[in-house]
């Protein structure tokens, strides 16, 4: 089984790759670009092009920095989704935001497979919650207040696996998504922000998760 990490920048990749002393077989990092348009298409493309070559993708990994919901996930801290959720897709009404499947149609979560989760959890010391995929990050307080009542369990937020986990789901393969939180969600306060340190957790979080992607490689369900 091959895997395909996904990441959003060429800086992420490189601090994914840098968690493998030696290069793993069957395991692709692969920046897809800003966004959950761009991740999906060029997520989409990298699996199509395998199938079509034999060598098909069995699982995608959606990983990166991005924004934690304080005082669950702090500056520095892994996140691993158990669910992978679009945040903004959907309606404004006079009662609120009303997401597209309460239109009727559409879908906005993916649900990395529960075992996965377990072993990434285990392994990396992250803790497991939603992670809100976002077109436009969160930039005051009053919507990150907006988000984590829509979304309970929401621990961080980025802009890239919504897109991921549909071009996963659309070729029927499972997805994960891990985050290294570089700022707290809410008000943008650059000089608050600690890319390095998140970038630094993200190397030592793959690190620790590559025994997990070697036994998925193997699993057979």
């Amino acid at each position: 089984m091959r895997i395909l990490v996904a990441t959003a920048v060429p800086v992420e990749r490189d601090a994914v790759a840098r968690a493998f002393a030696d290069p793993v077989p069957d395991v692709d990092v692969l920046a897809v670009g800003v966004g959950p348009a761009l991740a999906a298409a060029s997520t989409a493309t990298a699996l199509t092009r395998a199938a079509l070559a034999g060598a098909p993708y069995g699982l995608v990994v959606s990983a990166g920095i991005g924004g934690g919901f304080l005082p669950h996930a702090p500056v520095g801290s892994l996140v691993v989704a158990d669910e992978i959720t679009a945040a903004d897709l959907g309606a404004e009404t006079a009662d609120g935001f009303v997401p597209v499947t309460e239109l009727g149609f559409g879908a906005v979560t993916h649900r990395p497979p529960e075992a996965l989760v377990r072993a990434a959890v285990a392994a990396t010391g992250a803790r497991a919650g939603a992670v809100l995929t976002v077109s436009t990050v969160t930039g005051t307080a009053a919507r990150a207040s907006s988000l984590r009542e829509r979304h309970p369990t929401a621990l961080a937020e980025a802009m890239e696996g919504f897109g991921v986990a549909e071009a996963a789901g659309a070729h029927g393969v499972p997805v994960l998504e891990i985050r290294a939180v570089s700022n707290p969600v809410g008000p943008r306060d650059r000089a608050a922000w600690r890319i390095g340190d998140a970038l630094t957790a993200l190397t030592e979080g793959f690190g620790k998760l590559t025994p997990v992607l070697e036994s998925w490689k193997h699993h057979d369900d």
